[in-house]
């Protein structure tokens, strides 16, 4: 049984920054003590206007180059379409070589506005599990294995070979909402990364899931490091706080996530149909230092120790700076 000390990231929002601003933000995240930060993997943003849209896998070498401590990886990568997993094993394989031990991996199933805009298709939902899982086969087999052949359904290896390797093992977290890709995290990952949803839908499907998919293959429940992105935004003034969450409506939407839908200028047309009550009910809009501890102290207390903390706030480093003084000090010291 291993024991995950409590970790606290900060997503780097691809979509909603240009990567400059981002960069400028990494050495306030290191000296509020954040333990790592995540990157989303867009090639297309959930939004058209004011969006941003720079490539992760770059990002990540620049910033890291910014911090000593910082782990860094993706919130998510899909291996499958827009990218072959062996050339996703080695991208990650590099950065670890340069940055050992501070490098994660988060891979995912995918969203339509990433991979049709490059021509690649939208298979069904059931198609695209069995190719996450192949993907995770081959990365795994590249990081550990010579010369390796591999025949599957979606993938073909033939003698390959990673001349730079991991310096030690990679973290591989694979997000999910819905018990087949958690059981299948449970059963490949070293991590599971999910996202908000009422206390239920953890304790009566996603984690039985995890827990079912890690005793197909010998570990339990507590092998796997359990954390989850908690979406936030950080104003004195509540209404500033709120406004600043809108962009990201479309993402409420489930029909987003199953349909070919691409265009960010459609999608953002979508989400102008969510109202505010729906995006109070996903986005914790907090005044106060006290309603982000609180808030999060809840997924600490459903049994996440890795809390992935995305901000969609007015004033990025006024949320920083104030994570760092109350909210993060606090957390570690109670729950270590």
């Amino acid at each position: 049984m291993r024991r995950f000390n409590l970790r606290i990231g900060f997503t780097a929002s691809m979509e909603e920054y240009q990567p400059n601003f981002l960069l400028g933000l990494v050495p306030e995240i290191e000296k509020a003590g954040f333990d790592s930060v995540w990157a989303s993997d867009h090639f297309h943003p959930w939004f058209h206007t004011n969006a941003a849209g720079g490539f992760a896998w770059v990002w990540i070498a620049s910033a890291a180059e910014r911090s000593r401590k910082l782990s860094f990886g993706t919130g998510v990568t899909c291996p499958t379409m827009r990218y072959n997993p062996a050339i996703v094993a080695q991208a990650f394989a590099t950065l670890d070589s340069m940055y050992p031990g501070r490098i994660l991996l988060g891979l995912g199933t995918g969203e339509a506005m990433n991979e049709v805009p490059v021509g690649c298709s939208w298979p069904p939902f059931k198609d695209r599990v069995k190719m996450l899982e192949e993907a995770i086969m081959i990365i795994k087999k590249l990081w550990n294995e010579s010369f390796v052949d591999f025949k599957g359904k979606y993938y073909v290896l033939r003698r390959a070979n990673l001349y730079t390797r991991p310096s030690m093992p990679i973290p591989i977290y694979v997000a999910a909402s819905g018990p087949t890709v958690a059981e299948l995290a449970g059963r490949l990952a070293d991590g599971f990364l999910t996202i908000p949803f009422e206390d239920a839908h953890y304790r009566d499907v996603l984690f039985p899931a995890v827990e079912r998919g890690a005793k197909s293959v010998g570990r339990s429940l507590e092998d796997i490091d359990m954390a989850v992105e908690v979406y936030v935004s950080y104003d004195e003034d509540y209404d500033a706080a709120l406004r600043s969450v809108k962009c990201w409506a479309a993402t409420l939407l489930p029909f987003m996530f199953k349909y070919p839908i691409y265009d960010p200028r459609e999608i953002e047309s979508y989400g102008m149909l969510v109202g505010e009550e729906h995006l109070k009910k996903a986005w914790m809009i907090g005044t106060t230092p006290e309603d982000h501890i609180k808030h999060i102290e809840r997924y600490i207390g459903l049994g996440f120790r890795n809390i992935h903390v995305t901000s969609s706030s007015p004033d990025e480093r006024k949320t920083i700076e104030m994570y760092g003084r109350h909210v993060i000090p606090y957390l570690k010291s109670t729950y270590g």
